[in-house]
């Protein structure tokens, strides 16, 4: 291991059979976890080249079992987003995408600092279980086409190991680093394909959109090196998507566009965007546009919104509060923040406003803390929206005036009124396909 730190510290590529070493001993514990570290920090300095990363997303992926779903006939898809706030999408993809006749096998992760977690959003769900081995996610995407689940310590352990060490390094945002966690993942998922949800913009990891799409064209690139088809959109989080930021209330989200609800426009242009492409890549549409259109159809024929219900079921979670909103877990306390004068919403930053929810308890700092599935906020306004002064901008959950107190302080710096509407901006930004 020394040598492959002090190879790769004087920039010289690694052999395949050196990057299965490497991802061998991170999911076996038989390296020490400074010379791992130290091996990330070199990485992150120098780099990889396209041949390298692949055949290190190959490793990850081997270092544990995958999912065999070999007796699935239908397609296998699934979808990744590197992060954002009120980013709650794969919650009504999965079984959106599933009712149009493909399998989602959706591996997700937790929620860590101003970013949300696909797991935490469905543990708001009283019951509903996401620990599941490879043993139980079989049945349940034969029985809904549909099931979401956590890593387990067997599929791709070595990314287990490398991705809290890189959180604890500073290295987390090297893109070969990045590449190879998200798609040893998808690889170990036995898909066909993978659409991405690359974010641009203040609540993302990449702020600016040519560093992001130099993270989609490496990502895209990749995959295919793997054989895996891939498309990745590069899509706007300047501001939250949607109305609602917190666990339970991005679950009342899902339902509510489930529902035909059509209020959260940019929550499904987004939704029908990657889901189209899911639906395309599959073979069940003839082009994105006309996945969107079937999916499209499903909502509103109300039988995407009882493939969600199956899928809560299947997992163990308690259907009644999917009927009933208001069964879903809610913070006591509440805060309605007032606009201060009136004009056009100009500005909702994602981050700080991720940054409140935090704060109100509905994220966690470390990954210790525990959350409160009731804690947010629910945005009545968004960037373009005409206010008038004492309007409504957002009411925020907490546990307790404390809690209101501190997510206060950060949203009121996350917004600004302008006497003119700012230019409408596009929430897709980009197809690399």
């Amino acid at each position: 291991m020394l040598e492959l730190i002090a190879d790769k510290r004087d920039g010289r590529a690694h052999s395949p059979e050196e990057l299965r070493f490497i991802a061998r001993a991170a999911a076996a514990g038989s390296v020490p976890d400074y010379q791992l570290s130290a091996w990330l920090m070199a990485v992150c300095c120098r780099g990889m080249t396209r041949p390298e990363t692949v055949e290190l997303t190959r490793a990850m992926a081997s270092s544990g079992r995958r999912l065999n779903l070999r007796a699935l006939r239908a397609p296998k898809l699934d979808k990744h987003s590197t992060g954002g706030v009120g980013d709650g999408i794969s919650l009504a993809l999965a079984p959106l995408v599933a009712e149009a006749g493909l399998v989602v096998p959706m591996m997700s992760g937790r929620g860590l600092g101003h970013t949300g977690g696909t797991l935490d959003k469905l543990e708001a769900i009283r019951g509903l279980r996401v620990r599941l081995s490879p043993a139980e996610i079989l049945p349940r995407l034969r029985s809904v086409g549909a099931c979401m689940f956590g890593q387990t310590s067997s599929l791709a352990p070595a990314d287990r190991k490398l991705y809290q060490l890189r959180d604890a390094t500073a290295t987390i945002q090297s893109p070969p680093l990045v590449v190879a966690s998200i798609l040893s993942k998808k690889l170990a998922e036995d898909l066909d394909a993978l659409v991405l949800d690359v974010k641009v913009g203040s609540g993302a990891i990449f702020q600016d959109q040519r560093r992001a799409e130099e993270l989609a064209r490496e990502l895209v690139g990749t995959a295919r090196g793997l054989g895996l088809r891939c498309v990745a959109l590069l899509t706007a989080m300047e501001q939250p998507l949607g109305r609602y930021v917190g666990n339970a209330l991005e679950i009342r989200q899902a339902v509510e566009i489930l529902q035909g609800d059509r209020r959260s426009a940019d929550y499904l242009e987004v939704l029908l965007a990657l889901g189209g492409w899911m639906v395309h890549l599959g073979g069940k549409a003839k082009s994105p546009r006309d996945g969107s259109r079937l999916l499209e159809g499903l909502i509103r024929s109300g039988r995407a919104y009882e493939r969600l219900r199956r899928l809560v079921a299947a997992q163990g979670g308690d259907v009644r509060q999917l009927d009933d909103a208001g069964r879903l877990p809610r913070s006591r306390a509440r805060l309605s923040v007032a606009a201060p004068r009136r004009g056009y919403l100009s500005r909702l930053d994602a981050r700080l406003v991720g940054e409140a929810a935090v704060r109100l308890g509905a994220g966690r700092q470390t990954m210790e803390e525990s959350l409160d599935y009731g804690a947010g906020l629910v945005l009545e306004k968004k960037v373009g929206d005409y206010v008038r002064r004492g309007e409504t901008l957002a009411t925020l959950y907490g546990a307790d005036s404390a809690r209101l107190k501190q997510g206060l302080e950060r949203f009121a710096g996350a917004f600004s009124i302008s006497a003119r509407a700012p230019a409408a901006r596009p929430v897709v930004l980009k197809t690399l396909a």
